[in-house]
């Protein structure tokens, strides 16, 4: 199996434990809304169990793989990831459901990292960085299921889950071989975190993660406010999956390619511009623009960060940097999807693209200072 192939097997998992545990929840907004008689702010709270349940996830994902090996975190993690998919069409019991969703994060965030890990180690048996961005955009596969099945069970939301559960069952069993990897080199010491030296890149990281969230948690909720049909918001959420999937195309060259956080900087305007841009006019044609542009960008961002720590810090240490990073994306979920709610509650759904649009913005800036020293040139080529 080559490296390119073994991380698209291995991009189901991003499918199930983003595509579909984290971010198809925005699809049933509306219609769990309505039946349970949510507030914005409480639907918002639903995400941020799934984010709280990440960050579980990632503070505990060292030690998951110290324990077992990265393969195994990955397969388990899959495992319960689909369970409790499943889980969640079982209650109408809010603390139930938010238990759930906490659950879904938490193992979510073990198979992000684990499997994150190993495109790294494809990445560098390839010389490019290309498994990195094929891994991160399966997660556009799962939107793609997703925003072409779920509009049309309308109120349905339970049978939503229930089949999304089934899906990601079926992509455990097809992806299981792929985690295979060296066990021997993954399993004991899992390297130390090196965020200190990264801290611009953190406080980057941090920014998207509470402001890309709200996009695509509160989407269908904007477009069913402005009574769009339930063509527009399924096809609004097919491009966006698919824009996700052609990602690698788009971007795997400038995130080898170009040096320190260019590439990075680039993506972060472009999905800030792209949020922006559904604020303009609740037109298809413009939405639909908007969405595209969001998905060619958004996973592009992990895969940007995940390709800088490849190549600023030892081999060695990636596992505990990118579940220190993964931390701090988790925390910025958390909070980013319940703020934005409260906003929205007080004034309208359309706050929620603009915190999109703004928190990208900043960090699209942040990330385009130049460092003020340039990064040893002996460890970047040990590293390469």
């Amino acid at each position: 199996m080559t490296a390119v192939g073994q991380a698209a097997r291995l991009a189901l998992g991003t499918a199930s434990a983003l595509g579909l545990a984290r971010f198809a929840y925005g699809l049933l907004v509306p219609a769990m809304r309505d039946d349970l008689r949510w507030t914005l702010a409480e639907a918002g709270a639903v995400s941020t169990a799934n984010g709280l349940g990440y960050l579980l996830g990632a503070v505990a994902t060292a030690a998951v793989v110290r324990r077992w090996g990265t393969a195994a975190a990955f397969r388990w993690g899959m495992v319960i990831t689909a369970v409790a998919l499943a889980g969640t069409a079982v209650s109408h019991v809010f603390v139930v459901m938010l238990a759930i969703r906490v659950l879904a994060g938490a193992s979510g965030a073990v198979v992000f990292i684990a499997g994150g890990v190993i495109a790294a180690r494809l990445a560098t048996r390839a010389g490019s960085s290309m498994p990195i961005t094929v891994y991160f955009a399966g997660t556009g596969l799962g939107i793609v299921l997703s925003g072409a099945t779920i509009p049309g069970l309308g109120e349905h939301w339970q049978a939503a889950w229930g089949g999304m559960g089934a899906a990601a069952g079926l992509a455990t069993l097809i992806c299981w071989r792929a985690a295979s990897i060296d066990e021997e080199r993954q399993t004991g010491d899992v390297g130390r975190a090196r965020v200190r030296p990264l801290w611009r890149l953190a406080v980057v990281y941090f920014l998207f993660a509470a402001g890309y969230i709200t996009y695509i948690t509160f989407l269908s909720v904007y477009l069913a406010d402005r009574h769009a049909p339930t063509v527009q918001v399924a096809l609004t959420w097919t491009v966006l999956g698919a824009g996700v999937v052609v990602a690698p195309a788009l971007w795997s060259r400038p995130v080898t390619r170009w040096r320190g956080m260019r590439a990075l900087a680039v993506v972060l305007g472009v999905l800030a511009g792209g949020a922006a841009l559904a604020l303009l006019s609740p037109s298809s044609v413009v939405v639909i623009a908007s969405a595209v542009a969001y998905g060619m960008t958004f996973m592009a961002v992990p895969a940007a960060v995940t390709a800088h720590i490849r190549t600023a810090v030892p081999p060695a240490d990636w596992t505990a940097t990118l579940a220190a990073f993964t931390i701090l994306f988790a925390t910025g979920q958390t909070v980013g999807p319940w703020l934005a709610g409260i906003l929205a509650d007080h004034t309208s759904t359309a706050a929620t693209l603009a915190w999109t649009a703004a928190l990208c913005a900043v960090a699209a800036l942040l990330a385009a200072v130049p460092p003020r020293t340039p990064a040893p040139p002996e460890l970047d080529a040990e590293i390469r």
